[in-house]
């Protein structure tokens, strides 16, 4: 829905022959600490449109002759068993899936760093399962005064103690389920190892965001803080870059604030820093790429709003801070963004307040809105959807496309013999009743086809969705908001 804003494949050929220079610069061997999502970076593709969501793994591909991956994981987040938020899966659970996800496209994984580790059971557990899934395991230890001892960090008693990672490639990519896995740590420890083997190896940086090379308070970068608002992650002018070359240019608090260790750690190892600033470590080429930059301005602007309702549910779920709503609305009156600029909230909160029930609105074109309410039949979520593949097939509204009586059998198999108390159709559910009544009705496989054009979509709903149905529009591509409220007053909500 949004017009391109980003050169995608510029994007990569400029990116891979970025690395491959700085692999050059250090002889040949490059550490590259990976942030963010190198799989389904969907913040990326909404913030600039024509990103495709896997441009970084397509853009390592083009160097996995040369590539290998190594995953890091804190012993600590296993013990405590934390979960991906965006996935609904454990830190240990997606080490295995991006496992997984790399060698299926052909890039080399033979190694996991387990770092913090103190002989937790859960991790032990963790390390024994990888060893027997033939992944090496690697351990590295909790260094006492890190990162401000640098004595002591750069000595036999601190990245001296870690467990030195083998690797055979020229370019080896740190990557983690999540931050705080001590990716930057692991790449640091590694350069102490190699150097005290005579090898020349090299650090750098690959963060997408923010943009270095755009203004501070740019809606891309403010997206950016929006989005990590509950890591408290602050855009600032990189106060080093500026001293060094006279050159503004846009960075993040923990990465000014550790610079200074990193270069104490560099002239430590090889008696000079390489870099004169946390922005001279990076590699990010998407600033250069940035065709229709008032595109990129609008889409970020819709992206702090989606953020604004995702803080505010994280709260109502127990999962989020008072802080976070309070930066992410801070932002959105900083920079002049209304509520109104999200059409589909309005129409949602319309046919609600009209029904006295749950609705969902989805805008499946510019100035076009389709609602859908909920009835005996179907929740709202499930009704806009149909509603939706109906407008976009030029379906009229008041044809059935799924016949009452195929829809009562089902509900009537939720209510008595699956022990379900709602007999309304999920959205899930209503698809496989639409593919089932594809089979013999034009009409209903018309509406089917049009599944792929929800992509890109924006939606809103009235009530906090459950877990299935927000999962099946965030499959199908489609930004969906929601209230932070719940349908029912029940304190248990799937």
């Amino acid at each position: 829905m949004n017009r391109i804003g980003f050169d995608n494949e510029k994007y990569l050929k400029m990116q891979s022959e970025h690395i491959k220079e700085r692999i050059s610069k250090f002889g040949g061997k490059l550490y590259l600490e990976f942030g963010g999502k190198l799989f389904d970076d969907y913040h990326a593709s909404r913030v600039l449109p024509g990103f495709a969501p896997d441009s970084k793994v397509r853009m390592l591909l083009q160097l996995k002759d040369q590539a290998e991956i190594v995953i890091v994981i804190n012993a600590a987040d296993i013990e405590k068993n934390k979960i991906r938020g965006d996935l609904g899966i454990t830190y240990d659970l997606d080490v295995l899936r991006l496992i997984d996800a790399f060698r299926s496209i052909g890039l080399m994984v033979e190694s996991v760093v387990m770092t913090r580790y103190q002989s937790q059971p859960a991790a032990d557990a963790f390390c024994k399962r990888l060893e027997s899934l033939g992944i090496r395991v690697y351990h590295h230890y909790t260094i006492n005064d890190y990162p401000s001892d640098i004595d002591k960090i750069v000595s036999d008693e601190g990245f001296g103690q870690n467990e030195y990672v083998e690797t055979t490639r020229s370019l080896v990519v740190i990557t983690a389920p999540g931050p705080g896995s001590g990716k930057m740590a692991t790449c640091l420890s590694q350069l102490y190892h190699e150097h005290k083997r005579g090898i020349n190896a090299g650090y750098a940086k690959f963060e997408t965001f923010p943009i270095w090379n755009i203004p501070l308070k740019h809606p891309i970068n403010l997206a950016y803080e929006a989005a990590t608002a509950d890591l408290n992650d602050i855009n600032m002018i990189d106060p080093y870059h500026l001293e060094a070359y006279g050159e503004t240019t846009v960075n993040y608090n923990r990465d000014v604030e550790i610079y200074p260790v990193l270069a104490a750690t560099f002239e430590q190892i090889f008696g000079t820093c390489p870099y004169k600033s946390p922005t001279d470590m990076g590699v990010n080429m998407a600033g250069n790429c940035i065709i229709d930059d008032e595109a990129c301005r609008e889409a970020s602007r819709q992206e702090i709003i989606r953020r604004y309702f995702n803080e505010k549910c994280s709260l109502k779920k127990g999962l989020g801070s008072e802080e976070s709503v309070g930066k992410v609305k801070l932002i959105m009156k900083q920079s002049g963004i209304s509520l109104d600029e999200r059409p589909v909230i309005a129409a949602a909160l319309k046919k609600a307040e009209e029904t006295q029930e749950p609705a969902v609105a989805i805008e499946i074109g510019e100035n076009e809105l389709v609602v859908g309410k909920t009835s005996s039949l179907m929740g709202a979520s499930a009704a806009a959807m149909l509603n939706a593949l109906k407008q976009l097939a030029g379906i009229d509204d008041e044809i059935h496309l799924i016949a009452p009586e195929v829809i009562e059998p089902v509900q009537k198999l939720k209510v008595e013999y699956m022990g379900n108390h709602n007999p309304r159709l999920h959205v899930d559910e209503v698809l496989i009743a639409l593919s089932v009544s594809a089979a013999t009705d034009p009409l209903a496989q018309k509406a089917m086809e049009q599944i792929p054009k929800l992509r890109g979509m924006e939606a809103h709903a009235t009530v906090i969705l459950t877990s299935r149905d927000e999962s099946l529009y965030k499959k199908f591509g489609i930004n969906i908001t929601c209230e932070a409220q719940y349908q029912t007053k029940k304190l248990y909500h799937k």
